[in-house]
């Protein structure tokens, strides 16, 4: 028996790094973010007689009698997978239509997809966010990479979403924009990929350090995230589009007050170049460093687009998906 799911990334609008403990905990964090139409595909054929995993993306395999102890290579999201979910022998094929490191939380919708492709393999079905909590656990607890809860969630439920974390799971509210105004910000986001992957883990445990010590600078900067965050729910909800792009913005002062390494000199000739393009706003994809920029241009959005591509951009496309994870 062979199943397939899959699972989209997203777009974080604003509070990405106050879902990443142990913030949410001591004071409540705020993420809103919305899923987009480039997925991450996880493919399980049972009945093998010994554990093989592939990422097609990696060009890397790997095949073992044991999925523990577990490897810590470039596919421990794959081996991480099979501890957490496989009851037997099994293939794990993935592949992402995202581009590595790209700041869209692409590793968080392969977590999704491949617990939901091995659930479903094994005749288990869970809702979504317990699917999205499972998910979390394989990237988190079992392959103890540092990171916060927003991605797998995201991916779980697709569409635009308001999750307030405190501890343990999320509430959950999805935001309901009106459809025009949906496929007028679809059309109006430009999406730039840098080419430079970042290390999220990386820029994550020396942040998460110096909130525990308690940094002012820190602690401000994820304290203004959450305001952000909580009013650009609702100038969304609104269609506010003044205010969404002014909130894009003031959440990127936020991230690189985290960290001097949020801003490559890519990222900052390209935020100068937006900006002369017309656009209102903008901010890093996921943790910053490298990866992905969009910007909200309300005005000729094709050409801000082409002027980035000039800088040497990847500019990536932008379909919301309103539903979560799913076989295929």
């Amino acid at each position: 028996m062979t199943v397939s799911c899959q699972a989209p990334c997203r777009l974080d609008f604003a509070g990405g790094w106050t879902d990443v403990e142990p913030y949410p905990s001591d004071h409540g964090g705020v993420v809103v973010n919305a899923a987009i139409a480039l997925y991450a595909t996880a493919t399980v054929t049972a009945g093998q007689t010994d554990y093989s995993i592939e990422s097609l993306d990696l060009n890397r395999t790997a095949r073992f009698a044991d999925p523990t102890p577990l490897a810590r290579d470039e596919l421990i999201l794959l081996r991480a997978a099979l501890q957490l979910a496989a009851d037997a022998p099994c293939r794990l094929v993935t592949r992402s239509d995202a581009p590595p490191g790209s700041g869209l939380g692409s590793s968080g919708a392969m977590d999704v997809a491949m617990v939901a492709a091995l659930d479903r393999a094994a005749g288990r079905s869970h809702l979504a966010p317990e699917t999205a909590h499972r998910a979390w656990l394989l990237e988190a607890v079992v392959a103890g990479l540092p990171g916060g809860k927003q991605d797998q969630y995201s991916a779980a439920l697709g569409g635009f979403q308001r999750l307030r974390f405190r501890g343990g799971r999320p509430e959950i509210e999805a935001l309901s924009l009106e459809a025009a105004f949906r496929d007028w910000l679809a059309r109006h986001l430009v999406v730039c990929y840098t080419g430079q992957s970042r290390v999220s883990g990386e820029t994550i445990a020396r942040v998460m350090e110096r909130y525990r010590r308690r940094d002012a600078a820190t602690c401000a900067a994820l304290d203004g995230l959450t305001v952000a965050a909580e009013r650009m729910a609702e100038a969304l909800a609104r269609g506010q589009v003044s205010e969404i792009g002014r909130l894009l913005t003031t959440n990127w002062r936020h991230q690189q007050a985290l960290d001097d390494s949020m801003a490559t000199p890519l990222m900052r000739e390209l935020e100068r170049t937006m900006e002369a393009a017309g656009a209102i706003g903008g901010k890093a994809a996921g943790a910053g460093a490298g990866g992905t920029m969009f910007f909200l241009v309300p005005k000729d959005p094709e050409a801000a687009a082409t002027r980035a591509a000039s800088l040497g951009v990847g500019i990536l496309p932008v379909e919301w998906a309103m539903a979560g994870v799913r076989s295929c």
